[in-house]
């Protein structure tokens, strides 16, 4: 063999070598976390080390005291196992229920809820009042009107201090219950437009009556001392003071009173 050959022999020997080591040292940094992060590079002190890394036994590791898992990062991740096919189906994470669909409530044609009020803290306690922690659908519609509407007749107090609330919409006054008149849902109220003229009303047993709107039954706010700390209204109610009652011939002992089905329509002349 040649002088050159052998030189080159001898050149392919070291590279081969020096790729071996190469190789080795790759592997050893991958295998103890060095590089970046400085895991497991000999040191003869923490000064050597990077920042939050120790010298322990002659290399760089975690600082116990404090706690760092800058090289076990990766060690102490979960591997994922795989799924067992013989493994009941896992349950689905239980979701919020949503709130109640809006849906119109009977009598209320296609008239829905646009939102919810939520009673606040300084709620009255009374038997029909807002309660704390309930919340109550708001209107902002009623159902259209015709010539015979279906509605809820309910009793008012339009008088000083009664459990009306405040002053009537219409006047900004306060009604005596000696008075055929009358608070409308939202939506029949039509901001005042019904507004000093008179709805007639009819009831069950076949009497009807002429009443005044003198007020609007509101059925987007409520819970508060405006509105008799009572909630919004629904939307299809005819509130009519106790005259309107005594007119119909429902006495306060009738199991209807305060609480009857009724159908009403606008009378004939605008106001008096």
């Amino acid at each position: 063999m040649s002088m050159a050959r052998r030189r080159l022999l001898l050149l392919v020997v070291l590279f081969s070598v020096f790729l071996l080591q190469l190789l080795h040292l790759a592997e050893s940094n991958h295998k103890h976390g060095h590089g970046r992060r400085g895991c497991g590079k000999k040191c003869k002190s923490t000064a050597s080390c990077k920042k939050g890394l120790v010298c322990l036994q002659g290399e760089c590791k975690d600082d116990p005291d404090k706690e760092t898992n800058i090289c076990n990062k990766n060690k102490n991740k979960k591997k994922k196992q795989p799924k067992n096919p013989s493994d009941p189906p896992s349950s689905p994470p239980e979701i919020e229920a949503p709130p109640p669909p809006l849906e119109p409530a009977p009598g209320q044609g296609q008239c829905r809820a646009s939102g919810f009020l939520h009673a606040p803290k300084n709620s009255k306690g009374c038997k029909d009042c807002c309660q704390v922690g309930k919340s109550y659908p708001q209107f902002k519609c009623s159902p259209p009107v015709t010539k015979f509407t279906k509605a809820i007749l309910t009793v008012n107090d339009f008088q000083p201090g009664g459990d009306g609330g405040g002053a009537s919409e219409c006047d900004s006054k306060f009604h005596s219950n000696k008075d055929l008149v009358v608070a409308l849902s939202t939506g029949w109220f039509a901001k005042g437009k019904r507004c000093g003229r008179f709805v007639i009303i009819h009831a069950p047993n076949g009497k009807s009556v002429r009443a005044r709107v003198v007020d609007e039954c509101d059925s987007l706010r409520g819970c508060d001392a405006e509105h008799g700390f009572y909630p919004p209204c629904q939307p299809n109610l005819v509130d009519g003071s106790p005259a309107v009652w005594r007119a119909l011939g429902v006495s306060k002992n009738s199991d209807k009173f305060g609480w009857m089905d009724i159908t009403w329509s606008d009378a004939q002349g605008a106001s008096d």
